[in-house]
């Protein structure tokens, strides 16, 4: 499953920062996979990487992902800082909202673990933090799922015509 993520750079890729869950990263898997997005895996993990419920959750989708594992947040950021991608974060606290990100090919969006969030080194390093618009009394959406979100919307924006699918001119389904 490991390969190297560098071929992907057209295009955007996922990194899980010290995921704690492994049904989350086999889920986050899964839709990469979907998506054809990169994923890199930021050590250490809460659970071993072969854990059952990881292949579960990913099925066999995520042996088609393109995936990376750093075995630390050093030497993930040396890897975007080589790669010159910019790093985008989704956060709670996150200052600018995920519809007004103009996303670019080779961002990499990063989530944080599920208890903790991401690191505040990663918050530092982040060229954007992003939020996800949702209810005030909510807390948060489940990392996977905030993940989906997010990588949808990149290619929203970035890849539709790369899969062959038609970028609107304008909003339809007016009744």
């Amino acid at each position: 499953m490991q390969q190297d993520c560098k071929a992907r750079l057209m295009t955007i890729a996922l990194a899980i920062i010290e995921p704690q869950i492994a049904g989350n990263v086999g889920a986050m898997l899964r839709t990469a996979a979907c998506f054809d997005v990169a994923v890199h895996v930021v050590e250490p993990c809460g659970f071993a990487f072969g854990d059952s419920s990881l292949r579960r959750a990913g099925m066999d989708y995520a042996a088609t992902v393109p995936l990376q594992r750093h075995v630390d947040r050093v030497a993930f950021a040396a890897h975007i800082a080589a790669s010159g991608s910019r790093l985008l974060l989704l956060s709670t606290s996150g200052e600018i909202d995920l519809y007004a990100v103009r996303f670019m090919h080779g961002d990499v969006i990063a989530v944080g673990n599920e208890g903790d969030g991401a690191p505040a080194d990663i918050h530092e390093a982040a060229d954007l933090r992003v939020r996800i618009a949702i209810k005030p009394d909510m807390r948060s959406l489940n990392v996977s799922v905030a993940a989906g979100i997010a990588m949808a919307e990149a290619l929203r924006q970035l890849a539709a015509p790369v899969y062959g699918w038609e970028r609107p001119d304008k909003m339809t389904g007016d009744l």
